[in-house]
């Protein structure tokens, strides 16, 4: 039997990293390896935060927005950051970033020990806004003082599953009169060609009637969607929630090995023997199911989208999907 080429560890370790094409019969060897010590999941560690340190610099006012400072951010813009001052921890979330799970996590550590089980957290508790502390309700003293002296951790994922997911999330699923009345309604109007959408969230499901994913995408690359309110948190860009051309974060782990670094921050944080972050589940959007998805989309809109969100591909080390967007 041929064997495989032996590849420097390092080389693996960068093109997991960076998302880069993995050839089908070294890919299982590129997750064993990036497995096998806390060392290398260190590296991998330092390599995300040191390209986004030299992407911010590269282009701080686009990725800042003009903001110079902590100080020209208002409190709204720090209403994604959860405090735990027990443990002296800070988590920006990102909704469709396993921001749930997180939260359960937050709101365990806030109990007494033993801890209790994260899954065993009702989710509509966590997502309530009195049940975790927010940084926006400190003083600005205070905030400073945290940021300075707290750990700093926040999770990312690739921009377009992330899409992919808060539709079928908000879209698919008929289960949140809000996001009907504040969101469906008017896409299937302006862009599924609907005159009079159905009034309630229980008359568009008994028609099943829901926008198309392209009506979606076309919401979102409307110039007069963020003129009339800023884009929703489950799909408004990663960056511009949780500031990381400002934030120097500890730690930032992706979806895509997310219980690789979720073990891996808990550990940096003391905590692995206290609590166990939550398995994944199996509805997870998958990176393999994106180009079904996109195949409805047109090319230039395609590279349109792109641009609105270039910002999380570059910081955060996710490969221009150059097969959707070059032919």
């Amino acid at each position: 039997m041929q064997r495989t080429p032996a590849v420097p560890r390092s080389i693996f370790l960068i093109m997991f990293c960076f998302q880069w094409d993995v050839l089908p019969e070294i890919r299982e060897r590129v997750t064993i390896i990036i497995l096998i010590t806390a060392e290398e999941i260190h590296q991998l560690q330092e390599l995300r935060k040191k390209l986004l340190r030299e992407t911010c610099d590269g282009n701080r006012d686009k990725f800042t927005e003009g903001k110079h400072s902590l100080d020209d951010l208002r409190n709204k813009e720090l209403e994604n950051l959860i405090v735990d001052d027990k443990h002296c921890i800070i988590y920006c979330s990102i909704p469709k970033v396993a921001c749930t799970n997180w939260k359960r996590v937050m709101f365990a550590l806030k109990q007494s020990k033993p801890y209790p089980d994260p899954m065993s957290i009702n989710v509509d508790l966590v997502h309530k806004i009195d049940k975790l502390i927010y940084l926006n309700t400190f003083s600005k003293t205070e905030i400073e003082g945290k940021l300075k002296h707290y750990t700093k951790f926040l999770f990312v994922r690739d921009p377009f599953v992330r899409l992919v997911s808060a539709y079928r999330d908000k879209f698919l699923r008929w289960q949140d009169e809000y996001f009907y009345l504040h969101f469906t309604r008017d896409i299937l109007r302006l862009y599924g060609n609907l005159t009079n959408p159905p009034e309630t969230v229980e008359e568009a499901s008994v028609s099943e009637l829901h926008p198309s994913f392209y009506n979606f995408i076309q919401y979102l690359l409307d110039p007069q969607t963020e003129e009339k309110r800023p884009f929703d948190p489950h799909w408004r860009q990663m960056y511009r929630q949780c500031h990381p051309c400002l934030i120097q974060y500890d730690f930032i782990g992706h979806q895509e090995t997310l219980q690789q670094d979720a073990g891996q921050l808990l550990k940096m944080l003391k905590l692995e023997d206290d609590i166990k972050f939550p398995p994944s589940y199996e509805n997870m959007t998958s990176p393999s199911s994106v180009p079904d998805w996109f195949s409805t989309v047109p090319l230039e809109d395609r590279r349109k989208l792109y641009e609105l969100y270039e910002g999380d591909f570059r910081l955060f080390g996710y490969k221009r999907p150059g097969q959707w967007l070059d032919y």
